[in-house]
């Protein structure tokens, strides 16, 4: 059984021949009630604030894991973006090694063909000198012709 400042407020003790002084019990027992009181309402304000602790506590452990969480998305995220950067990173360095090839193939080609052209030119270059000293020492040869046939007959012309 709990005692209460109440049940103490209301106590009745029996008066007995040289007893105790009931002034003084009486106020022995009001200031047993009263400090009974105050350690009630310390331990229902102890309680509450008990209470208030256990739900922030509990706010802040749904915090802690919201937070954890969080921070593990951010992290897996972080990774993925760094996968996907080098992988873009990789493309694009096979891209341009692929690009360097080609270009490196087509100036090959071009030099190849550079040295067709100058081997052609210089076949037509050979073959116009050949023409043109035919038709030189063809043009020598009639002259040549002319001149004899004018000593020939020198007074014919």
């Amino acid at each position: 059984m709990r005692i209460t400042p109440l049940d103490i407020q209301q106590k009745q003790f029996s008066s007995r021949l040289k007893g105790f002084d009931m002034e003084e019990v009486d106020s022995f027992l009001e200031l047993i009630r009263e400090e009974m009181e105050e350690l009630l309402r310390e331990n229902a304000n102890l309680r509450e604030e008990s209470k208030r602790f256990e739900k922030q506590l509990k706010d802040y452990k749904n915090l802690e894991t919201t937070l954890k969480d969080t921070l593990i998305g951010t992290q897996q995220m972080v990774e993925d973006y760094k996968k996907t950067a080098q992988k873009d990173a990789e493309l694009l360095r096979k891209e341009a090694e692929l690009r360097a090839d080609e270009i490196l193939k087509s100036a090959q080609e071009q030099v190849v063909k550079i040295h067709e052209d100058i081997t052609d030119l210089k076949g037509i270059r050979r073959h116009f000198k050949e023409e043109l000293k035919r038709l030189i020492e063809s043009h020598l040869r009639m002259m040549e012709f002319d001149k004899e046939r004018e000593e020939e007959s020198p007074n014919e012309v």
